[in-house]
């Protein structure tokens, strides 16, 4: 990975999603990346709504690329994917240079466990992240009746301290190249819960060594190194700091686990019956929206199936899910690769060789 972040130019942030270039989760984070003047934003993005559709790619039809006006950001929808927007956005083809950092967000609704398999969100950073550019993936724990529109803007400033330190890092060229990031944010954003073991502070400049992280706090900035990590910047307003008596930013460092909800399907009778999934953890729906299959027409000779929940995920300790309920800002490192556990490893290590053999002592 080349070091793309010049100290005379601004960083280059390329802007991706699933929900589609006119969600509010894209609109959100772009209007603060915009806002802090730092970075020279751009997007490339689906021109509909492009959820659950994983790592597909269009592999037939050449897409269709439209300019789309957003304040502050040199903007495409694209007729394709998040994985084809991801990689015509860092191809040159459309943009004159490769984007320094890729974001994928922000999702309606959260993607952990095995649903980032499912995940066109994820889908976007995994593909800058295979073509050797650095990504994160971010989602919103959307939930109905809980959440509104603007927790998007509070999770995308909530989001600035982690993309700030990884163009930091890429700027350096200490980012490691062999992972990408995905970053769940609950649903009370404005509340999470913060990730360290200092409860009050008195003094103007504390230093605190706790069991995972060493704190400082040095004028308008607090800053934290992890154990034999990086260094991570965070930007707070001190004197809120001070009057709520913690801090009021935090991430957890976690692993991907293998929570998933339990889905059946049941047989409908109306295309309208199927309605847009906001979270592909939770298949939570919006009513008053449908997809573009939902408004696709039928004739009567098929029949209809819709998905539906028939259990709530398993969940595990110290995994992305459980940490994100908790009320945790989750940050995960992935990678592309998807080996089997050990014990399956061995397994046919011994029944692989003796395949040929058996199967040639069965035929006699």
């Amino acid at each position: 990975m080349d070091c793309l972040v010049s100290s005379g130019n601004r960083p280059k942030i390329m802007v991706t999603n699933d929900d589609g270039i006119d969600a509010p989760g894209l609109r959100a984070l772009v209007q603060v990346l915009v806002s802090t003047n730092l970075y020279e934003v751009l997007v490339c993005a689906p021109d509909s709504e492009k959820s659950a559709v994983s790592h597909s790619i269009t592999w037939i039809h050449a897409l269709a690329v439209k300019r789309v006006e957003i304040e502050g950001a040199t903007a495409y929808a694209v007729s394709g994917t998040p994985a084809d927007s991801a990689s015509l956005g860092i191809s040159t083809t459309l943009f004159p240079s490769i984007p320094d950092l890729v974001i994928s967000g922000i999702n309606m609704g959260s993607n952990c466990g095995y649903h980032i398999v499912y995940s066109g969100t994820v889908a976007g950073a995994r593909e800058a992240f295979l073509n050797g550019i650095p990504s994160v993936s971010v989602s919103y724990n959307w939930v109905a009746g809980k959440s509104n529109v603007h927790d998007f803007k509070l999770a995308a400033e909530a989001c600035l301290p982690m993309i700030s330190a990884v163009l930091s890092e890429i700027k350096n060229q200490r980012y490691p190249e062999r992972c990408f990031l995905n970053i769940d944010l609950p649903t009370d954003v404005v509340n999470h819960k913060v990730n360290f073991k200092l409860a009050y502070c008195n003094k103007l400049y504390p230093y605190g060594d706790m069991d995972n992280a060493i704190i400082i706090i040095k004028d308008r900035s607090i800053s934290m190194r992890l154990k034999e990590k990086n260094l991570l910047h965070f930007v707070s307003d001190l004197p809120k700091f001070f009057s709520r008596g913690k801090f009021p930013l935090g991430y957890k460092l976690t692993k991907q686990g293998k929570s998933r909800v339990k889905m059946g399907w049941r047989q409908v009778t109306s295309n309208t019956q199927g309605r847009r999934v906001l979270s592909t953890m939770t298949m939570d729906t919006n009513p008053e929206v449908c997809t573009e299959m939902d408004a696709s027409p039928r004739s009567g000779e098929h029949l209809l199936f819709k998905r539906e929940v028939r259990g709530a995920p398993v969940l595990e300790d110290d995994t992305d899910y459980q940490c994100l309920l908790e009320g945790y800002i989750t940050v995960t490192p992935l990678g592309a690769l998807s080996p089997a556990d050990i014990d399956c490893q061995a397994y046919f290590k011994t029944l692989v060789p003796g395949v040929l053999e058996s199967s040639s002592s069965s035929a006699l």
